[in-house]
């Protein structure tokens, strides 16, 4: 079993556009304020300079010692050397594991008590479940699943669990008191008028927060 990082920062780059911040940039900071595992989610088109924006990425993960997880594109993930995240909607974790091979981490997404029991026989690393509260970084976000029922799911996972959906300093103590061993963070994580200063500087702040940088 992985020891997954409290911290999960998400690298989602339409809000990095809108903040006004390059994703190499950012995740250096980010690495540099103590992260050690990124998760990089582009849902446009991967053209030659996201490619390779992203291969820059993966350098300075090997470099860190950090993950280095790629949202939907298995194909891309195992050109990166990196592990990948899938959906329900996305590639089947059985698929994206003949893609990507034995060692990579597959993280895989729920929505529900239901689809996380299935996740389980799934050959996944970790299991997300959310949205835990109300999100803005998806257009058409699944229903709020909230702490009651985060906390009821805990017991049907023996695998990292990732809480993910509208996290934030104010409530992350909630969400690992209700049972997660990982909460993944985009929004949270870019304050106003984001630099590479205070980007690393909200790592920080979040590492304090979740405590041990590892879930056991």
């Amino acid at each position: 079993m992985i020891a997954l990082p409290r911290l999960y920062p998400i690298l989602d780059t339409g809000t990095l556009e809108a903040r006004g911040l390059a994703l190499v940039e950012t995740a250096a900071a980010m690495l540099a304020g103590g992260a050690r595992i990124l998760q990089v989610r582009h849902k446009a088109l991967w053209t030659p300079a996201v490619h390779e924006a992203a291969r820059e990425v993966a350098s300075l993960c090997a470099q860190a010692g950090a993950m280095l997880i790629v949202d939907d594109r298995a194909d891309i993930a195992r050109l990166l050397g990196a592990g990948v995240h899938v959906g329900q909607d996305d590639l089947s974790p059985r698929d994206a594991r003949a893609i990507v091979g034995d060692g990579p981490v597959i993280g895989y997404s729920s929505h529900s008590a239901a689809q996380l029991r299935d996740a389980a026989a799934e050959p996944v690393d970790y299991i997300a479940l959310g949205p835990v509260f109300g999100t803005s970084s998806k257009a058409n976000p699944d229903p709020v699943v909230g702490l009651e029922e985060l906390r009821r799911c805990r017991v049907l996972a023996a695998m990292p669990l990732v809480a993910i959906g509208g996290i934030t300093r104010t409530n992350a103590r909630a969400v690992f008191d209700a049972g997660a061993d990982s909460v993944a963070v985009i929004a949270d994580l870019l304050p106003p008028g984001a630099s590479a200063a205070n980007v690393r500087r909200r790592v920080e702040e979040w590492l304090s927060i979740a405590g041990s940088n590892s879930a056991q």
